[in-house]
């Protein structure tokens, strides 16, 4: 294999939402230009190389190091300036919230930045292209047989299944939804709750918290937490579900929404992130406030009673994402920035 143009890190062992676009993108792009992912963690079918081999990479033409991460960021200043390569050095950002000094620092070391929405761009002091996030619709798909898929999984064919993926955390709404589901449930017997996540140690108390609740209310066979799934079995939980909720607190892009819809699953969002650029109110799912149970359960409730426009929404969500959020046009406006980067004199 000929050396690569592009480096991705991924800094990080563990399933991270910047892990899972250096997965989905990698592919792609790998068809439009020679990029590598690198870092620990990766699954093997992930083109990549060993970090070491790209810290050594030969100073014969300037490459381009993609970072994500602050961590990221510092080691490609640390190939370029301490070990001489010949790194151009990009950054993408999804935060939404104030820099700090450090950050802001590696930020203003950066070649070209990149955000994933407009809002995320304008937390930063330097101009930048936005470019977001998209989804692989040849993998995030409707299943050929729902029921037998869920059989596969251990999942009730006959249930209205709404699903959130993710860590298990308040940042995340998990307790809304949860609460949410102990005033649904009760009266609709079809209705059941998953979540998929890692539940970190100190999150433990917060989960024990809501099983408790769960347990209380009777409900703990139709309210689960299935704990971190392998890749491959997220993806086939998006394909078993009916209706998809992400009520987050706070967010930085948020991909769950666009992946839930890409597997024809209308979603109920709050207004965090780029939910609301992602979303069409009405018609591919519903959006509400943030931290409002309230307005969380009216949503939940009108998706779960309305089979007919659940049915209906998962179609246009489809549509509206295979039409608008294609990881392709993603992958092809990146490469245009690497390009870019490397025809510098």
């Amino acid at each position: 294999m000929s050396d690569p143009l592009v480096i991705a890190p991924n800094l990080k062992r563990r399933l991270s939402g910047v892990t899972a676009t250096v997965v989905r993108l990698i592919p792609v792009q790998a068809r439009l230009i020679a990029i590598r992912a690198t870092g620990p963690g990766l699954p093997p079918e992930i083109p990549h190389i060993p970090l070491a081999r790209a810290a050594l990479m030969p100073r014969d033409r300037w490459r381009v190091w993609h970072a994500r991460r602050n961590t990221e960021m510092a080691l490609g200043l640390i190939l370029r300036h301490v070990l001489g390569r010949k790194y151009r050095l990009m950054f993408t950002s999804a935060a939404q919230r104030r820099h700090t000094g450090f950050t802001k620092w590696l930020i203003r070391q950066q070649d070209a930045l990149v955000a994933t929405s407009d809002k995320a761009a304008s937390y930063l002091d330097r101009p930048a292209t936005v470019v977001m996030h998209g989804v692989d619709t040849a993998i995030f798909q409707p299943p050929a047989d729902k029921p037998e898929l869920r059989r596969e999984l251990g999942l009730d064919p006959g249930a209205v299944l709404i699903g959130c993926f993710g860590r298990v955390r308040a940042q995340k709404g998990v307790d809304l939804l949860v609460r949410a589901g102990l005033r649904l449930l009760p009266d609709r017997p079809r209705a059941q709750i998953i979540f998929t996540g890692r539940i970190t140690p100190d999150n433990r108390a917060f989960a024990d918290g809501l099983l408790a609740e769960i347990a209380a209310a009777g409900l703990q066979d139709r309210i689960r937490f299935l704990g971190e799934l392998p890749w491959d079995q997220v993806v086939r939980h998006y394909q078993a579900l009916d209706l998809f909720a992400a009520p987050a607190r706070w967010e930085g892009f948020g991909l769950t929404p666009l992946e839930a819809m890409a597997c024809g699953v209308p979603t109920v969002a709050t207004r965090v992130g780029a939910y609301e650029t992602l979303i069409r109110n009405g018609v591919t799912g519903s959006l509400v406030p943030p931290d409002d149970l309230e307005a969380l359960t009216g949503a939940l409730r009108r998706w779960l009673d309305d089979d007919a426009a659940r049915a209906a929404a998962g179609q246009a969500a489809r549509a509206h994402v295979t039409a608008n959020h294609a990881i392709e046009g993603e992958a092809r406006a990146l490469v245009g920035i690497y390009n870019d980067l490397l025809a510098r004199p």
